[in-house]
């Protein structure tokens, strides 16, 4: 058996999440029905580096599966996503050691917030990022998102029915960048609780519509209560980015 790593794109429009789901379009189970076709019937399966939800995109999802066949890494991407519906892309294959996991060997994690600021929705995004009508103070943003930088139990800025208990994580960068009618938000970290991403943004939009201060989040990390955030940001706007490892 070989152990091949791969870098997944997906427009998660019309999927129920990335994990599989009884009677619902996940991205796994797409993936592990392309690879059904390709192993000619045989069940293979697939580990990602992590879960998204429904309406979430990737750019550099990471998964691993074994194989018995020796295909060039180069013919894997061909051949899967010719199996492979169109929202749903390989972009790169490479052999990796037995003992590789996606999931468990990752060191860090980007991930980017899309949002539209204009007056009314644009029809041809409206499912690939959020649309924000009213005014934001940028400069104020970017203040707040410096205080979340930083290692820090993020109990505030995750969901609450989570069951993780070690809820401390870091947070290398957060970076608010303007692309003509878009803010892009970009956070880098070791590791994301669930909805953590989309919870700072919702923070951080109402910071820019001075829906709350910037003092406020500094003090929902100071409380690690999930009262004390701002509303959790819509999926659709959101993109697991890239996926580090420590190994190439």
């Amino acid at each position: 058996m070989k152990r091949l790593a791969c870098v997944v794109s997906y427009d998660g429009t019309n999927f129920s999440g990335y994990q599989v789901q009884p009677n619902k379009r996940t991205v796994q189970l797409e993936l592990e029905k392309a690879l059904k076709k390709v192993h000619k019937g045989q069940k293979t399966h697939v580990v990602a580096s992590g879960r998204t939800d429904a309406g979430v995109h990737a750019r550099g999802q990471v998964i691993h599966f074994d194989s018995p066949y020796h295909i060039p890494e180069a013919q894997w991407p061909k051949a899967l996503n010719a199996c492979l519906p169109d929202d749903i892309r390989i972009t790169r294959a490479k052999y990796v050691s037995t003992d590789f996991h996606a999931r468990y060997h990752t060191s860090g994690k980007e991930y980017r917030y899309r949002v539209l600021k204009s007056e009314q929705v644009d029809v041809f995004r409206r499912n690939l990022v959020t649309h924000i009508p009213y005014s934001l103070d940028v400069e104020e943003m970017r203040v707040a998102a410096q205080l979340i930088v930083g290692t820090h139990d993020f109990s505030a800025f995750c969901a609450a029915n989570t069951n993780v208990v070690d809820k401390v994580r870091t947070l290398y960068a957060i970076e608010i960048e303007e692309y003509g009618d878009e803010l892009h938000f970009i956070l880098r970290g070791n590791g994301f609780l669930y909805n953590m991403v989309r919870i700072i943004v919702g923070t951080l939009l109402e910071v820019g519509n001075k829906k709350r201060s910037v003092n406020s989040v500094r003090m929902a990390l100071e409380k690690c209560e999930r009262e004390y955030a701002g509303k959790t940001a819509p999926g659709h706007g959101l993109y697991l980015w890239a996926v580090q490892y420590d190994e190439q």
